[in-house]
């Protein structure tokens, strides 16, 4: 098989990606908008969860996650790979979208470390390049519930239990490390998961699903 023959299908699919540098700019834009005053999603439970910096592993584990379940659909499940771009694309921009429409930001995080060490300055300087405005929903919630929903559709991967679960795992692992390392409020993680919902529902239902198989070759 020459290399063409695989590259030429990839390469079609590349429009499905066109959605990511809008979406990133546009966040860069709203990151950096002046915010007079916000709507604080923290609440009391919020309070009763305690700081635990090892929860930064799983929370940066979110980019590799992501990258390599796109990376896997592209090559193997191109009907997939685009339900999964579908999936991160709406629930990326609709996040944008409730951020604009109402400011957000939660005051959890410590103002001093309760311990120094390399994960606290990890965490730290997580800090000093996310703010913590725009955090309901929580695009790491919806981002981690999206690779999870995508592996456990794609049709390939239906025998590898132990690899569904293990990302299954890993969602769950990243959903509860933006409240433990004071990223999000617990109001953040559940509109990350209700949005995820209405969304997956939405792109994975099977009569619509049909709309983003291929019209050539079955993936």
């Amino acid at each position: 098989m020459r290399l063409s023959d695989l590259w030429h299908p990839i390469q079609a699919e590349m429009k499905y990606l066109l959605w990511l540098p809008l979406y990133l700019l546009s966040f860069f834009i709203l990151e950096r908008l002046p915010i007079s005053g916000y709507w604080a999603t923290q609440t009391p439970w919020d309070q009763a969860i305690p700081f635990c910096e090892w929860f930064v592993i799983p929370y940066c584990l979110w980019y590799p996650l992501l990258v390599a379940v796109g990376l896997f659909l592209l090559a193997r499940n191109r009907e997939g790979f685009r339900r999964y771009m579908v999936f991160l694309a709406l629930t990326f921009f609709l996040s944008e979208v409730i951020w604009f429409l109402i400011p957000n930001g939660q005051d959890l995080r410590p103002l001093v470390m309760p311990r120094d060490n390399f994960l606290t300055r990890w965490v730290a300087g997580l800090y000093a390049i996310d703010t913590n405005t725009n955090v309901f929903p929580s695009v790491h919630v919806v981002g981690s519930i999206g690779a999870a929903w995508a592996v456990w559709d794609c049709r390939c991967l239906h025998p590898h239990r132990v690899l569904r679960w293990a990302v299954a795992v890993l969602a769950v692992l990243i959903c509860l490390s933006t409240l433990f390392i004071k990223q999000h409020a617990c109001l953040d993680v559940l509109s990350g998961l209700v949005l995820s919902l209405a969304v997956g529902l939405l792109v994975y239902h099977r009569s619509l699903a049909r709309a983003f198989r291929p019209l050539t070759a079955t993936d």
